[in-house]
């Protein structure tokens, strides 16, 4: 090899992960087959990302000191958060002194906390929102919500620091409000005790739009994914399919609202996915939420196309070519969920069963414990239309269950 081939040659990236769910095991999977050497952080141990992960650091993600010693130790070249409750005030300073922060430490602060990205979003940008105020105890929450001009019932109340709906709840009543508070404060991430009261809309659908920036000096641009339709429950993604039946004139509305807030937050340096959240009603688009790192219900592009958002994510984070997007036709997932208490590894049943019908995967995230409703696995369908793909997803995350394992 030519010396001057070889003295250009880098040592391929550290990542350091921050948050090691589902999604981050994609993500590292996805690093691993392009020779990233990846550092899995959690809370906990053998999270799923961990398990194929080079390494594994258990911290509390809220001490920002803790944070800072993994930088120095592992001097990553990049950290990629993927959860919400992180001391992001730590990620400003690593990133001041030199570390890039994906998409950046800015984008990081702001999506952690409910209360800033929506200030941002109806304040300093005016993008539509449904109307909201906030609340840090439960005699104010009901101020906020029956006062004068209050967000009127009902409502939708959730912890500004959350994820997967955790806390969230509708308040159909007064009684209700004070039930709401009590789930939301048990359910929140974080140290951050206030809630979010917002307008119930009834909308007609909401999707989901993976947005990807790429970084100014590694050619900038924005790329869409097409929108993706989800439904939930209890606050948290159940199924999700593309493509998401949507008028020309709305997807272009939901692209320039996107890519108005991403340039806002990531700035011209950041770089990565971000999954943006909409509801549509009628012929309005209303921003709902925005998340700087691959989506839950993005899980679907793992069969819907040639370049999952793990992929897209990774990509811009490296600075690497993001070329067309292939699609495969019509697509939909649908999770797996447990629905018992157990501090043991489960056993899956069913999965032959599912795996059997035409066009389906399965995903088991290999989640060390069990919760009720937690997911624990996803099911991945194509169809001839969209309708049959989301029968078939269903049907088969129908076949698989999540059991207690037989002690050893």
């Amino acid at each position: 090899m030519p010396q001057s081939r070889r003295a250009a040659a880098q040592p391929q990236p550290t990542l350091l992960l921050l948050g090691s769910g589902e999604l981050g095991k994609e993500f590292v999977i996805c690093a691993k087959r392009l020779g990233c050497r990846v550092v899995a952080v959690d809370r906990y141990d053998d999270a799923p990302a961990m398990q194929v992960a080079d390494r594994r650091e258990v911290i509390d993600m809220l001490d920002g000191a803790a944070i800072r010693r993994l930088v120095r130790r592992h001097r990553p070249d990049f950290v990629v958060p993927e959860i919400e409750a992180i001391r992001t005030e730590a990620l400003v300073a690593i990133e001041k002194a030199g570390t890039t922060v994906i998409p950046s430490a800015l984008a990081a602060h702001l999506t952690m906390n409910r209360d800033a990205i929506r200030s941002l979003a109806a304040e300093e940008l005016g993008l539509p929102t449904a109307r909201y105020a906030y609340a840090s105890s439960a005699d104010e929450l009901v101020r906020i919500v029956t006062g004068p001009n209050g967000v009127g019932l009902p409502c939708v109340i959730k912890p500004v620091m959350s994820s997967s709906g955790k806390g969230q709840s509708v308040a159909r009543t007064r009684a209700d409000l004070s039930k709401s508070w009590k789930h939301a404060i048990a359910g929140m991430r974080g140290d951050k005790r206030t809630v979010i009261a917002e307008e119930f809309i009834d909308f007609d659908y909401e999707i989901t739009l993976l947005t990807v920036k790429q970084r100014k000096s590694a050619g900038g641009g924005t790329t869409f994914v097409r929108p993706l339709g989800h439904r939930q429950e209890r606050g948290d993604y159940q199924e999700s399919w593309m493509p998401c039946p949507m008028k020309p004139a709305l997807v272009r509305e939901a692209q320039r609202m996107a890519k108005r807030i991403t340039d806002r937050i990531a700035g011209p340096e950041g770089a990565g996915l971000f999954g943006v959240e909409f509801f549509v009603k009628g012929d309005r688009v209303i921003f709902s939420e925005l998340s700087p790192r691959p989506h839950d219900t993005g899980m679907v592009t793992m069969i819907s196309q040639d370049l999952t958002e793990f992929e897209l994510h990774l990509r811009a984070v490296l600075g690497l070519p993001i070329p067309r997007i292939t699609y495969r036709g019509p697509s939909a997932s649908a999770v797996i969920l447990a629905d018992f208490e157990s501090d043991r590894e489960p056993a899956y049943t069913g999965l032959a069963q599912a795996l059997a019908i035409p066009g389906v995967e399965v995903r088991i995230f290999g989640k060390p414990s069990v919760r009720t409703h937690r997911r624990m696995g996803v099911a991945l369908a194509t169809g001839k239309t969209v309708a049959e793909a989301r029968r078939t997803a269903r049907k088969a995350a129908g076949c698989v269950r999540v059991v207690h394992a037989a002690a050893r």
